[in-house]
C-alpha cells in the first residue's frame, strides 16, 4: 500500500506540530505541501527528517508560496515549473517508483473577479490556461502512465464544493471564469477527480474554511479548494480517498485540511 497526502500547510514552520501529529496518526509515505512560506535555505529539513521523510524536494521562496514533496521513498526526475510570467514557487514534480507526481499551488486571484481591473485574477486565469496546455499536450503519455496531480487549486468547481452555490458565483474561487477553465484543464488532460470519484455529487465536500469565520464549525461555510487528480491507469489502483477535517480543529490550524489517497 502507498499513502499520498496533500495539504496547504499555510507556513510549515508554524504548523510543524500539526504536521507531526498527522504523520503520527496517518503514516503517509508521501506528503505534498503547499504554501510552505520558506526559502530552500530556511526549510526545516531536520524536523522533517525526524518525521521519517528522508527524501525532501522543495521549491521555496521568501515569505510566500512554496511547494514541497516529502517522501519516505527515493524521488527522481525533480522539476520546478513557472507559469504566467512569474517565478513564484507554485509547482514542483517528482517521480516516486512508477508514479509521476505534480504538486501545484494555483494563485488565489485576489478579491475582484474581473481580469480587466484585477491583475491577480487575470494571472490566475492565465496560470490555469498555461498549465492546461502543458498537460493536455502530453495526453498520449498521460494515458499510458501513472500520473497524479494534487494541491491547492484555489477553485471549487462544482455546485456542492461550496456552502452556497448561488451566493458564491461572484466570489473568487467559484466564478464561472475559474471553474470553466479548471474543468477544461481536467477534461482535456483526461484526468479523474479522485475525491469526487469516491464522494460524488451531490455530497457536500469542503477542504477550506476561512479564518475570518470564528463559527466555521457550526455554520460550515466551506469550499473544496484542494484536489487530487489521477490518470485513468492510476485510478484502478486507488483503494480509497481520505479527507481529514479533524485537523482543522487543531491549535493554530491551517485554514486548509489534508486530503489523500491510498493506493494498492
Amino acid at each position: 500500500m502507498l499513502k499520498i497526502l496533500s495539504w496547504n500547510v499555510n507556513s510549515l514552520r508554524i504548523r510543524l506540530p500539526i504536521l507531526s501529529q498527522i504523520v503520527k496518526d496517518e503514516n503517509p509515505d508521501i506528503f505534498c505541501l503547499q504554501e510552505v512560506k520558506a526559502k530552500n535555505s530556511d526549510f526545516p529539513y531536520k524536523d522533517v527528517y525526524e518525521l521519517g521523510f528522508k527524501h525532501i524536494e522543495v521549491y521555496g521562496m521568501a515569505g510566500y508560496n512554496g511547494v514541497a514533496i516529502l517522501s519516505k521513498i527515493p524521488l527522481t526526475d525533480i522539476r520546478c515549473f513557472d507559469w504566467a510570467g512569474k517565478k513564484d514557487a507554485r509547482h514542483i514534480s517528482a517521480k516516486v517508483q512508477n508514479i509521476e507526481i505534480h504538486n501545484i499551488y494555483v494563485p488565489a486571484g485576489g478579491d475582484i473577479p474581473d481580469p480587466k481591473v484585477n491583475p491577480s485574477f487575470a494571472r490566475k486565469l492565465d496560470f490555469v490556461e498555461e498549465i492546461n496546455h502543458y498537460f493536455s499536450s502530453r495526453i498520449k503519455e498521460i494515458k499510458q502512465n501513472n500520473l497524479l496531480i494534487c494541491g491547492d487549486f484555489n477553485i471549487a468547481p462544482f455546485e456542492n464544493d461550496v456552502w452556497n452555490h448561488k451566493q458564491l458565483l461572484k466570489i473568487v474561487s467559484h466564478t464561472p471564469e475559474e471553474t470553466k477553465r479548471l474543468l477544461k484543464w481536467q477534461k482535456e488532460s483526461e484526468l479523474i477527480d479522485a475525491v469526487r470519484y469516491f464522494f460524488p455529487e451531490p455530497e457536500k465536500i469542503f477542504t477550506w474554511w476561512s479564518y475570518r469565520n470564528p463559527n466555521w464549525q457550526i455554520n460550515n461555510k466551506g469550499r473544496r479548494l484542494d484536489h487530487i487528480w489521477v490518470s485513468p491507469q492510476l485510478l484502478s489502483q486507488i483503494e480509497q480517498t481520505v479527507i481529514f477535517k479533524k485537523y482543522r480543529f487543531s491549535e493554530r490550524p491551517s485554514d486548509h485540511i489534508p486530503i489523500g489517497i491510498l493506493l494498492k
